[in-house]
């Protein structure tokens, strides 16, 4: 049975970081990298370098100005498509079908929610609540789809278990790992019947970040992060996850995005 490497990575601007994204391409070779937070218009995604290190299909839904997904590979895709989430088209999905493969992955990016956890007076908070709903309800969906294989990929933007953070009493009331989120994001898990592979390669109680802000003077020494980045694969999958890794060191590249990439190596039935 082959493996397919998929990768994900929130870029934060693929335009200013394309030559970070071929560094990444060129050193560790996946054969599909979702990326998220592109900002960029549709007609400006900057493919031509992607192409040139071997990469030639790529897939978009571009956003002006912010958010933004796309999806770029060594193997063509039967087909593509793109959902809207909460009633809008704000570029934070899309799906492709790598060839020869019952494969769907999904590019997704999870709003993040703004700075106050209370949906009643920010409403970045409440659409953010109303996009994980909504999810649980699609992924249900999908779960019930024969002869296709699902897999979600991307910045969900919250970190869900108590050590994917570098304080949990600290964060219980900061955005991204507060009980109304946490509780709904492993409830997705649970009902969809999604496997995490990079938490049961690497389980509690070890610290496990994808992302570290830009605030920090020193981030790595600091060491503050949180795992807001994750490949889900169907439960009936996780016996064909080989492989997982968070690139931690390109968090330190030069100009970096504050995420890192994450891969999952996984044996893929044709």
């Amino acid at each position: 049975m082959p493996t397919l490497r998929i990768a994900t990575w929130n870029i934060n601007s693929v335009r200013l970081r394309a030559p970070l994204v071929v560094r990444f391409l060129e050193e560790y070779q996946p054969d599909i990298l979702c990326l998220q937070e592109t900002k960029c218009p549709p007609g400006q995604f900057p493919a031509a370098a992607f192409k040139q290190a071997g990469y030639p299909h790529i897939a978009e839904n571009g956003f002006t100005g912010h958010h933004g997904v796309a999806v770029v590979s060594r193997h063509a895709f039967s087909q593509q498509s793109v959902r809207p989430f909460c009633n809008r088209n704000d570029g934070r999905h899309i799906c492709v079908n790598p060839e020869g493969t019952q494969l769907f992955i999904h590019s997704l990016y999870v709003p993040a929610g703004g700075d106050e956890p209370d949906s009643t007076i920010n409403p970045k908070f409440a659409h953010k609540l109303q996009f994980l709903d909504e999810l649980k309800d699609w992924g249900q969906s999908l779960r019930s789809t024969a002869n296709q294989h699902h897999i979600l990929a991307g910045d969900l933007n919250i970190a869900p278990l108590e050590h994917d953070v570098w304080s949990h009493k600290q964060l219980l009331r900061v955005v991204s790992h507060t009980p109304e989120e946490t509780s709904r994001m492993l409830d997705i898990m649970q009902t969809c019947r999604f496997h995490d592979p990079v938490r049961a390669h690497c389980p509690e109680p070890e610290k496990l970040y994808s992302w570290w802000s830009y605030r920090a003077r020193d981030w790595e020494r600091a060491d503050k992060g949180r795992r807001l980045d994750h490949i889900w694969v169907p439960d009936d999958m996780s016996g064909l996850c080989r492989a997982t890794s968070i690139i931690r060191e390109a968090r330190g590249w030069d100009r970096p995005s504050d995420h890192a990439p994450v891969i999952l190596d996984l044996d893929v039935p044709i």
